[in-house]
């Protein structure tokens, strides 16, 4: 065990989450265990249950955390075009699911009926579905259009990101090509349906 350290509480739980995440990217989640994480930590279990009573409450801590840092590693660059911004953002989203394939799979197989991950989730989604919509400089029923779309094209991506984690059916070529050309007509609909109505 570490030597055990006097943090105070902020940085004790930057600690943990910091532990923490390691081993859930290293294990399976029913693999990983409270004492481990306590042990590497340099801290006794009981304080470890004062941070976070529960391994899904860590977890959920954990994946949180992800959640944000990956909006943070995607900020929208305005100079680039919204094509260019969502196959960006896919490779940030993808380098993170390889190195956290283990959290990426307990997040939407395991702990699929947890509320507060699936939150954790959602907030997420909802942040990134905002920032294309506000991308694309649409607004109004396009803007209407294009925010639907996205939910269905967000919820599609999430899916075939964890069959590929899973099977390794496709290459990372081929899963970032379907993602993008999956959303590539319908944002050509909607942007040519916009352009025509303020022609007319």
């Amino acid at each position: 065990m570490p030597p055990r350290r006097r943090l105070d509480p902020a940085q004790r739980r930057a600690q943990l989450l910091e532990v923490a995440a390691r081993e859930f990217a290293a294990k399976p989640y029913d693999a990983v265990q409270m004492e481990q994480i306590a042990e590497q930590a340099g801290i006794s279990r009981a304080l470890l249950y004062r941070h976070f009573h529960a391994k899904h409450d860590l977890f959920a801590a954990v994946y949180r955390q992800a959640a944000d840092r990956l909006l943070a590693d995607t900020e929208p660059d305005p100079a680039a075009s919204l094509t260019e911004q969502i196959t960006l953002g896919l490779e940030v989203h993808f380098d993170y699911f390889l190195a956290n394939r283990n959290t990426v799979l307990a997040a939407n197989r395991t702990l699929a009926g947890d509320p507060v991950v699936q939150a954790a989730i959602t907030d997420e989604l909802t942040a990134l579905r905002q920032r294309l919509v506000d991308a694309s400089g649409l607004t109004g029923h396009a803007g209407e259009l294009l925010s639907a779309a996205l939910t269905g094209w967000l919820q599609f991506v999430r899916v075939l990101c964890v069959e590929w984690l899973l099977t390794e059916a496709l290459s990372r070529t081929e899963l970032r090509e379907l993602c993008v050309g999956a959303l590539t007509g319908a944002l050509e609909k909607i942007t040519g349906e916009a352009e025509g109505g303020r022609e007319s």
